[in-house]
């Protein structure tokens, strides 16, 4: 009994032992959260009369670099990037200089969020490495914000720039020479600060720099700038408001598109262009029409047997003639589409485009009649540059209107004609639309344009006030807008960029803080305070 009794304790005892083993297994214990820290660096951090072309810098645990050739801000640039090693994890980052030194000058390394942990990937955020080749370290800085001119959202990886005014100072510096110092927004920063500059006067340029040359390339990079120049020591924050500059216009080699159309692209704005073109001495007509979502023209012209033509192209004081070969190709075919057929409203117009550009109308062979079929008056015109023509009649609530188009409505101009068309197109009631009206105060100056777009930046809708501060939107489609107002300048009403050589600011742009909601059936009356 006494055996069996010991035999079940035993037992027991294991069973306890293991259960206890599983409890008690070993695990990976708390995550570690802590960024690295630089132990040595050799030279020291913030050395002065720097000689060597090497640097170490030693952690308290093994490191990794992420994205380090877009996270690094070298100030001053160096017309070659330093080697910096090793890529894999190591405790070690080795730091090569190829460049040549200048005298008397602080240099400052900003790592960004480059140096991680090589398990957790916890950033070393904003480590700098300074020294000067000089007998002290420059400590004066200069601070401020980065703005959109025209858009909410502020672009991520903004370079800022100081340029030293001195007697060797052209503005051109910024399209041919790196700054005396640099500093970057990177990711996630809307503000900047440069730091370790010397007393001087300088001239402050914020660039998103696609090609990351610290130069100004203005056929891709955004630029915003202070007029005047910037005197440190200074206290100031400073506001950098970045805009696309709009380029001066050129003209693109046309291109054969068919037999009866060309393409021809261009720089800048087309809005004065003229063309001319030619068999010879003989000049031909032409059509000018936008060719969608490009930045560029169609250049319609009749079917012609010859080798070559010359397309002059002329805008302002621009000037060029193109000679190009002629091929036999097939014709644009002519084929119509409506637009806006569903839910349109009282302030809309029923479009159609057409494939080609049209040159004649017949509106009595055009009927418009509702679902009761009674025949209602309207009027049509043509937008020929956007091969658009529109109809306007007056609308009734959930009513439906049949647009018929008897054979010969339309020509085009080579004179082929429509065949019959048939287009429907529906109402909704006025309560499934939602009407904001806007109350300005605190304006500064007239005309002005207000503006709701959408999450996208896209334009929704638009009204332009020449002195009227209250602004109605009626019949929106229910959605969330934003709100901005647009100190129109030059009254052309639309918003127009600035020039850095020209010294021209972008068109003031003023964001209302929040989303407005527009819902169905709902009038909503904001005020907007423009005071900056």
């Amino acid at each position: 009994m006494l055996k069996n009794n010991l035999k079940y304790i035993f037992v027991l005892l294991v069973l306890t032992v293991i259960g206890c083993a599983k409890r008690g297994s070993i695990s990976g214990g708390l995550k570690d959260t802590l960024a690295p820290v630089m132990r040595v660096s050799i030279p020291k951090n913030f050395s002065v009369n720097f000689k060597g072309s090497e640097i170490n810098l030693t952690f308290d645990e093994y490191v990794k670099l992420k994205s380090v050739n877009k996270q690094l801000i070298i100030s001053p640039p160096m017309k070659t990037t330093p080697l910096i090693s090793p890529l894999t994890a190591s405790r070690i980052i080795n730091i090569k200089i190829k460049d040549t030194l200048q005298e008397n000058t602080t240099y400052s390394f900003n790592f960004g969020q480059s140096i991680e942990d090589n398990n957790e990937g916890n950033a070393y955020k904003q480590f700098k490495y300074v020294f000067s080749t000089g007998a002290f370290i420059d400590s004066l800085q200069v601070g401020g914000t980065i703005k959109d001119a025209l858009n909410k959202k502020e672009d991520s990886f903004v370079s800022v720039m100081l340029y030293e005014v001195n007697d060797t100072f052209t503005d051109s510096l910024i399209y041919k020479s790196v700054p005396r110092y640099i500093t970057n927004t990177l990711d996630s920063l809307k503000t900047f600060k440069i730091e370790n500059i010397k007393a001087g006067k300088y001239l402050l340029v914020a660039m998103k720099d696609e090609n990351s040359n610290n130069k100004f390339n203005p056929k891709e990079d955004k630029i915003g700038y202070r007029k005047q120049y910037v005197t440190i020591p200074n206290d100031s924050l400073f506001e950098l408001k970045l805009f696309k500059e709009v380029l001066p216009f050129k003209a693109v080699k046309p291109v054969q598109a068919s037999g009866n159309k060309l393409f021809l692209g261009y720089e800048g704005k087309p809005k004065n262009m003229n063309t001319v073109l030619k068999n010879g001495n003989e000049i031909l007509p032409t059509i000018i029409t936008k060719f969608p979502m490009k930045d560029s023209v169609q250049v319609w012209f009749k079917p012609i047997k010859a080798d070559s033509l010359n397309l002059a192209v002329t805008n302002g004081t621009y000037k060029a003639n193109f000679n190009f070969k002629i091929k036999a190709q097939k014709k644009d075919t002519l084929s119509f589409s409506g637009k806006s057929s569903l839910g349109l409203s009282k302030k809309d117009k029923f479009t159609i485009t057409a494939s080609r550009p049209l040159v004649k109308f017949d509106n009595s062979k055009i009927k418009v009649i509702d679902k009761d079929s009674v025949s209602v008056a309207f009027t049509s015109d043509y937008d020929v540059y956007n091969q658009e023509l529109k109809f306007d009649f007056q609308k009734e609530p959930l009513q439906t209107y049949k647009f018929q188009l008897m054979p010969g409505a339309l020509t085009d101009y080579l004179e082929q004609q429509n065949d019959t068309l048939n287009y429907k197109v529906t109402t909704k009631n006025a309560s499934d639309y939602g009407n904001l009206r806007v109350n300005l105060t605190h304006v500064k100056r007239f005309p002005l344009l207000v503006e709701l777009t959408n999450a996208k930046g896209d334009v929704m809708a638009s009204e332009y006030s020449e002195k009227e501060t209250s602004v109605e939107f009626t019949f929106l489609d229910p959605a969330k807008f934003t709100l901005r107002v647009i100190y129109d300048a030059n009254a052309n009403r639309e918003w127009d960029s600035g020039n850095f050589l020209e010294k021209i600011e972008a068109e003031e742009v003023i964001y209302f803080p929040k989303e407005i909601d527009v819902r169905a059936n709902w009038d909503v009356d904001q005020g907007f305070d423009l005071t900056q």
